[in-house]
């Protein structure tokens, strides 16, 4: 993954400057050993843990071990799978299958063949009749999602992306049974000026909605099914409308539901512009009145994809513990479970560990400011809860919407200090917008997680894993007289070889959380090895690249890394995290 970095650190120095004579320490640390225990019920402790101590810190088992974690809805809590919460209704397979192909850009979109879209309309129809129940029943924020990617793929796709010929020998087979059946907001969102079908297409140009909420939503969607775009007065109205969806109340939902899943799949098909990002982004700021400002002199806040981890080890949760021991305060923000991935998250990891995941944005500011701490989690539940509503809609649209971008540039607790935004992004074309919600957030940014692997000869083309871009604050006469602001952009590719690391293949942990919690834990009692590597590699480099005190040079800043880690500080703090995280959970901060 491909890191953005956003310091407030106007006397950085030039990153340019690498030091190439930097050796990697050759002490050989003493073996260590971790013994876990997991029941297959509901409710499990960590039974045992023993370790032999390297360093001087003081790391009593027993901060664990009596820490419980207790969820009648995860079965097997070591599985990120098992996170997904059972109140949401899964989607139908075959239509979801369809959309992972159609419900995407003008040039990744897969036309499905005539043999698939038959098999997918023929499954529409007996929904639509009521012949199929419970989780073979298409959902009607599926039916949304997938007609609008049909409609945007007729209106605007180019040739290739466009209908294939299979797909409209089906459709012309299965619309005149479709349009008896289908409700008159699908009819709408599959053909919404009449121009597609033919057949039963004079819904479309006269529909309105249900109501004010829908009104508002159906009008943004003819511009957005025509391939046009919304301004950003537009799209908050939108989002303040129908936000937070009631899950109970399904009746007085349903309706909006299709008409959101099309509008937020056909604003990510149709690439949202910078307004429109920054709407989703700047919409619920709100929402819990002024934000907390934490008495800290640093803080970053960390933006890693929501859906987590399938493969690979997932860092961040161990980076913030290791650079809170030299006071550069961490945010880490995301969600216990979310699609498409489903993936492992830190707040998986961390309820997992027995740490209270429920703590409030005051609270979080009080664990930051905490001596013995210096880095908090707050989950978008308690943070954003009209937002996280619509974790079950995101799974029935299959593709990731604008929120999957702007999710990730938050800050849920400002500092007295300067102020950092680092976070991942995927797949190219988002460099840029990234760039422009930090910059309207304020700060610096960039990407994670960095790995010290090589780059393969066979890799694809596009920006290479570790590359890291940015931008810095420069405030200095006589450019900063002209915009009152002034930035320094920068861009580099971490070869971690430089800097004495061998390279090695990331960690699988493969969706299990206690193999990835076992590499950090390990890692944080001074294990050398590749998830050491990889921690010590992310919180060095970003220290480096954000211009944090002691970090001008790289060899220190890895350096300083590794002692935290190797004295024991970095583990202590995570232990003291889960213990404090309790100790709040019943306490009102003022």
């Amino acid at each position: 993954m491909k890191a953005l970095l956003n310091p407030d650190a106007p006397t950085f120095s030039s990153i340019s400057h690498i030091n190439n004579s930097f050796k990697f320490p050759s002490s050989t640390p003493v073996r260590t050993q971790t013994f876990l225990q997991f029941p297959q019920k509901a409710n499990f402790r960590w039974i045992q843990q023993k370790r032999l101590l390297t360093t001087k810190a003081v790391t009593d088992a027993a901060t664990i071990d009596h820490l419980e974690l207790s969820d009648s809805g995860t079965r097997n809590p070591a599985v990120s799978s098992s996170y997904r919460s059972s109140k949401y209704p899964k989607p139908n397979q075959t239509v979801l299958e369809a959309q992972a192909r159609i419900c995407t850009g003008p040039t990744q979109t897969r036309p499905l063949t005539e043999e698939q879209a038959l098999k997918v309309f023929d499954t529409i129809l007996r929904s639509a009749k009521g012949e199929l129940k419970n989780e073979e029943e298409v959902s009607r924020a599926q039916l949304g999602a997938f007609f609008a990617a049909m409609t945007i793929r007729a209106n605007v796709f180019p040739e290739l992306t466009q209908w294939s010929e299979g797909e409209r020998r089906a459709m012309n087979t299965y619309w005149p049974l479709l349009v008896r059946v289908l409700p008159p907001d699908i009819l709408f969102i599959a053909d919404p000026e009449g121009s597609i079908m033919g057949v039963g297409s004079a819904i479309g140009p006269h529909y309105v909605g249900n109501g004010t909420s829908d009104m508002r939503l159906v009008g943004a969607l003819r511009e957005v099914l025509a391939g046009g775009h919304l301004g950003y007065e537009e799209v908050q109205g939108v989002l303040k409308d129908v936000l937070p969806l009631k899950l109970e109340d399904n009746a007085s939902t349903s309706l909006s539901e299709s008409l959101l899943s099309a509008l937020l799949i056909g604003q990510r098909m149709n690439r949202e512009t910078d307004r429109e990002l920054k709407a989703y982004c700047l919409s619920f700021d709100d929402e819990h009145g002024p934000v907390p400002v934490a008495d800290v002199r640093s803080l970053t806040h960390y933006g890693e994809p929501y859906d987590g981890n399938t493969r690979f080890f997932r860092s961040t949760l161990f980076v913030a513990a290791v650079r809170s021991c030299y006071g550069e305060a961490c945010l880490l923000h995301g969600v216990q479970w979310m699609p498409p991935k489903g993936g492992i998250t830190e707040e998986q990891m961390l309820k997992f560990m027995g740490a209270n995941t429920n703590i409030s944005p005051l609270q979080a500011k009080r664990i930051l400011e905490d001596e013995e701490v210096g880095f908090a989690y707050l989950s978008q539940r308690e943070a954003h809860p009209s937002i996280h509503s619509l974790i079950g809609l995101r799974e029935h649209i299959k593709k990731r919407p604008p929120l999957a971008t702007t999710e990730k540039v938050q800050q849920l607790v400002r500092a007295r200090g300067k102020e950092a935004i680092v976070a991942g992004f995927y797949h190219e074309g988002y460099e840029e917008p990234l760039l422009m919600l930090m910059r309207r957030r304020g700060g610096e940014e960039g990407a994670l997680s960095m790995t010290t692997k090589l780059r393969s000869e066979n890799a694809s083309k596009g920006l290479p894993v570790n590359y890291c871009s940015g931008f810095r604050s420069l405030k200095m006469a006589p450019a900063y007289e002209v915009d009152g602001v002034s930035r320094e952009n920068f861009n580099v590719v971490v070869n971690a070889k430089e800097y004495g690391f061998e390279p090695t293949e990331t960690p699988r942990t493969d969706k299990l959380v206690s193999r990835n919690i076992e590499l950090g834990l390990a890692a944080l009692r001074g294990e050398r090895g590749p998830a050491y590597d990889r921690i010590v590699l992310n919180a060095g480099m970003v220290d480096h690249l954000l211009g944090c005190d002691g970090a001008q040079e790289i060899s220190s800043a890895l350096d300083r890394a590794r002692e935290a880690i190797d004295s024991g500080k970095a583990l202590d703090r995570l232990l003291n995290y889960i213990k404090i995280s309790h100790k709040v959970k019943d306490e009102v901060w003022r």
